[in-house]
């Protein structure tokens, strides 16, 4: 560098670290710093832990104990563990996939391919069992393919509204399964009316694949870092990511995931066998299943949510505060 520091070439970046147990193992934290000077940096980070008083801030002060250097942290994928990097500059890249650089346990990219993935099963499966309950398998494809569609507009819409905040940032964001299970069925039951089809035995045809798809979905949200558990130091905790703290954590996406995959096989079972007398009956049953496991996965994740319908209520209350 020549000439006077500017702005853009030098930087210092702050970030609270909550929600933490002790005992739970080793912590990595990602963060992302914009409008530097493109090149390599030479980066430190430092630890600063907060004072229970004054009198313990003085004395960490004057014992040089108010902060403490943290190494470079690198993940193995092999082993499944966060081990010490050496120190090694740090290469600016552009802003665009500047959220595509390496974050321990996190596969950029995991939630698409696996969303698509089950996408692709659940119409399959759908088709088989349509099929089996002599419906139409074209007719009742088209009409899962528009209620996708509304499905995942409802999905953004009712994340929005779960986080409010500036329109930019709430389309970005994440998608609703809430959300989705609510629009995809309203506009599957009005394009079945438009079309004569029977809504009974469609809805138990389409019940194993959805299912299915949160089952593969949500092994794509464990990957990608979203919908993570709280921090805890239980055995049975795995060591994952929210994209920003990476730590031991109870994996929700999984056992949501789990939850799916015995749903959806346990309505296959159903629908194959005839073992409900009234059409359509096997659809209610596993939302009812899901919607009530679901509530009870929702009160473990990190973010503070008690249930589904009261996001919106807390984050006005906490922004209010």
């Amino acid at each position: 560098m020549r000439g006077r520091p500017r702005p853009q070439d030098t930087f210092a970046h702050e970030e609270t670290i909550d929600g933490i147990v002790p005992g739970s193992g080793r912590v990595a934290i990602s963060s992302w710093v914009y409008g530097l000077e493109p090149g390599d940096w030479t980066v430190a980070a430092e630890l600063t832990r907060p004072w229970a008083s004054v009198e313990q801030m003085r004395f960490d002060r004057l014992m040089r104990r108010a902060t403490e250097s943290l190494p470079r942290a690198r993940w193995s994928w092999r082993r499944w563990a966060l081990t010490t990097a050496p120190a090694s500059a740090v290469k600016t890249r552009w802003a665009l996939p500047a959220r595509l650089a390496p974050i321990p346990a996190v596969l950029p990219g995991s939630f698409p391919a696996l969303g698509a993935l089950g996408i692709l099963v659940a119409f399959m499966t759908q088709a088989v069992i349509a099929a089996h309950q002599s419906l139409s398998v074209a007719s009742s494809l088209v009409v899962s393919l528009l209620a996708l569609i509304a499905g995942l507009i409802a999905a953004k819409v009712w994340y929005a509204f779960l986080h409010p905040g500036p329109w930019r940032q709430s389309l970005a964001g994440g998608w609703s399964v809430d959300g989705f299970l609510a629009g995809a069925p309203a506009v599957a039951v009005s394009a079945l009316v438009a079309l004569a089809l029977p809504i009974g035995p469609y809805l138990d045809a389409v019940a194993p694949g959805l299912f299915f798809a949160v089952a593969i979905g949500r092994v794509g949200c464990f990957f990608t870092g979203c919908c993570a558990g709280r921090c805890t130091s239980s055995r049975f905790g795995i060591w994952s990511s929210d994209r920003r703290i990476g730590a031991r954590r109870i994996p929700t996406q999984l056992l949501e995931s789990m939850s799916g995959l015995l749903i959806g096989i346990a309505a296959t079972v159903i629908v194959l066998h005839s073992v409900l007398p009234v059409p359509g009956l096997a659809f209610l049953a596993a939302i009812a299943v899901y919607f009530v496991v679901r509530q009870f996965l929702l009160r473990l994740r990190a973010e503070r949510r008690d249930y589904s319908w009261r996001r919106s209520e807390q984050v006005a209350r906490e922004r209010s505060a």
